[in-house]
């Protein structure tokens, strides 16, 4: 058995004046609620020339490699929520860096903000949402079993800003690859 519509509160369906799609809306006060995109924030993050990726312990891709990333909280920054994030699942201080890409993926209603970062120690443990964590060169990357193509974009959005990184050189954060939606 299904549970019941609510009685009170948002519940109707419409298009409310001034609005140009249907939203969940309360026929009593008229209270909207709004349903919008998630924000994701990570890092791909680094200790001499090796990145962070973490093993999922929790679906979905569950298996497959990540960079330490999820949803923001509220009431943080983008910074200190991709810095909390290399922490729960990677037991990983970071001192997060300038934003390498912001990627749009509507299909799954979300805005990821991924920054470059430094590991203020080589000291990582999985924590609950990895099976394992390590720390990768380049060559070393496993590419075939990359969680998200997301993950993919960032990591090879850093391979190609590398060398302005190392400079110290300011540079535009990327964005979807141009068949990436």
């Amino acid at each position: 058995m299904s549970d019941p519509l609510p009685t009170f509160g948002p519940r109707v369906v419409t298009i409310p004046p001034g609005e140009d799609r249907e939203r969940l809306v309360c026929p009593d006060c008229g209270y909207i609620a709004y349903d919008n995109p998630k924000i994701v924030v990570g890092s791909v993050a680094l200790w001499q020339d090796r990145i962070l990726l973490c093993r999922r312990a929790i679906q979905p891709r569950i298996g497959y490699w990540t960079l330490p990333a999820g949803y923001m909280e509220l009431g943080e920054t983008s910074q200190d929520g991709a810095a909390r994030e290399a922490w729960e699942e990677a037991g990983a201080r970071l001192a997060i860096g300038p934003l390498l890409a912001v990627y749009n993926i509507p299909r799954i209603s979300q805005v990821q903000l991924i920054y470059l970062a430094q590991l203020t120690s080589p000291d990582i443990a999985a924590g609950p949402e990895s099976q394992e964590v390590a720390l990768f060169a380049w060559d070393d990357i496993p590419w075939t079993d990359l969680a998200f193509p997301s993950v993919d974009w960032a990591l090879r959005e850093y391979e190609v800003r590398r060398d302005l990184i190392h400079a110290g050189q300011p540079f535009a954060p990327a964005t979807n690859p141009v068949d990436g939606l």
